[in-house]
């Protein structure tokens, strides 16, 4: 059987934010497979980011998905901005919503795939009996808040057992990690079982976003024995 290809979706929060259109072809140019947006709302995690108006801004410069990260308390009041805005998919954290499946179903309806997010701490049985409603699970490997940070070993273990229940349970839903990604770390992410992999910092430090991007494919293919 084929191996299915890794996803690879930057995460423009550590593009510079006075030229993002630029970012966002560069990323294109380069071969990403999504475009990954960390919203933050500065109550959630401890930084602000941007809105739904940056999403619906980038929307006719790029034909890639939209994949929309949120960060934020009360997720459901801004859920509507971002699907008309043209997020594609939409996660939300698990931790941030008093009603999940509510929220989950409120996704679904407004057209766009379900993600839902756990911080490091956050036990995977939170989101056991939901998964077989949603499209992606996303396993953060830093605590949210900031781009930059290292990569969290403890939760290479997570991966595994992430991986495992899907398998068993829901085997539609793709396996996402965010945090401390590159180059050096992203094929034994995908051996634990990753699908999708956000790199955003990785990505930036390069000498153009497109190397970046190249770099952590290349990492994927030459990697393998």
């Amino acid at each position: 059987m084929q191996e299915p290809k890794v996803v690879i979706a930057p995460s423009i929060l550590s593009a510079d934010f006075g030229a993002m259109r630029e970012a966002v072809l560069a990323l294109h140019d380069g071969g990403a497979d999504w475009i990954h947006f960390d919203v933050m709302d500065g109550h959630f995690v401890p930084n602000l980011t941007f809105g739904a108006p940056m999403v619906a801004a980038l929307r006719p410069h790029c034909n890639l998905p939209f994949d929309v990260h949120l960060m934020i308390e009360h997720p459901e009041r801004l859920i509507p901005d971002f699907a008309a805005a043209g997020a594609n998919g939409i996660t939300v954290h698990a931790e941030a919503c008093v009603h999940l499946h509510r929220v989950i179903q409120q996704i679904r309806e407004l057209g766009c795939s379900v993600g839902v997010a756990l911080n490091p701490h956050t036990p995977l049985e939170i989101v056991r009996h939901i998964l077989p409603a949603i499209d992606l699970l996303l396993i953060m490997t830093v605590n949210p808040g900031f781009g930059g940070q290292a990569f969290i070993e403890l939760m290479k273990p997570k991966i595994v057992e992430a991986r495992l229940i899907i398998e068993r349970s829901a085997p539609h839903v793709l396996l996402q990690v965010d945090g401390g990604v590159s180059p050096e770390n992203a094929r034994e992410l995908t051996e634990l079982g990753a699908h999708v992999l956000v790199a955003g910092s990785s990505v930036f430090s390069a000498p153009t976003p497109q190397e970046g991007v190249r770099a952590l494919r290349f990492a994927l293919m030459s990697q393998k024995a």
